[in-house]
């Protein structure tokens, strides 16, 4: 396991590989920071990217399974919670780390997400596991199984676009943990009303698609959407503190 540290936007950073079953992964780490600050508070003797003074709770969310951690979701929590004291762990599964195309089957992925964990936990803050579409899925079903204090589904894919017959619902309803689902209004992969009820909340962001891409004409702008996601997200953390 290695980890190489780089200063990005005034920010600090941190990289790690961890290697897993389905081979390395890689952490991308923004830790929590003092509010109004751009620095993140330090701890001493810090002997994990997550350990610092400011931080409440770890917050690891993977990518779908058509992309890695650049997309817009991931980059405004990235942006916005470690100002409310979570530390962000962006992952990037093997498969992406291996540069290859196209996601393995779920236990693969599912296999690979738990080879992280102990990385994720070491710094001893409860942590909330996340991801966006097939990360998501993953995040819902190892939640009981690894310990996670809750889950936050990102574009859950509820069905293949055009399949609603085939529900993807029972690893949603599984978790076992608080949940939050936060659901483009025009997802293909499931619109909110499509969700089945269950323990879980469910925020939609409107007129969004499986990206939480929102059209022109709906008169809302990518930025707009993106508070609605990031402010839902904080509120919700809040809360399970």
């Amino acid at each position: 396991m290695g980890r190489v540290s780089t200063a990005e936007t005034g920010r600090e950073r941190q990289t790690e590989t961890v290697d897993t079953e389905a081979g390395p992964a890689r952490i991308t780490w923004l830790p929590a920071r003092t509010a109004n600050s751009a620095t993140p508070a330090k701890a001493a003797n810090s002997a994990t990217p997550a350990e610092n003074a400011s931080a409440r709770l770890v917050l690891a969310v993977s990518h779908g399974a058509g992309g890695g951690v650049e997309t817009r979701d991931l980059r405004a929590l990235a942006a916005a919670l470690p100002a409310h004291g979570v530390t962000v762990a962006l992952v990037e599964q093997p498969w992406r780390v291996a540069g290859k195309k196209v996601a393995p089957a779920p236990k693969t992925l599912d296999a690979g997400w738990r080879g992280l964990w102990p990385a994720l936990t070491a710094a001893g803050l409860p942590v909330v596991a996340g991801g966006r579409s097939a990360g998501a899925r993953v995040a819902c079903r190892t939640a009981t199984e690894l310990g996670a204090h809750a889950v936050l589904a990102l574009s859950f894919p509820l069905h293949l676009p055009g399949k609603p017959e085939k529900s993807r619902k029972d690893e949603l309803l599984g978790s076992g943990v608080p949940t939050l689902v936060v659901q483009g209004g025009n997802d293909p992969f499931g619109r909110p009303a499509e969700f089945p009820p269950g323990e879980y909340e469910l925020t939609e962001v409107p007129y969004a698609d499986h990206g939480f891409a929102v059209p022109k004409k709906s008169g809302l702008t990518e930025d707009q959407a993106m508070e609605i996601l990031t402010t839902a997200v904080t509120g919700w953390l809040s809360a399970l503190a």
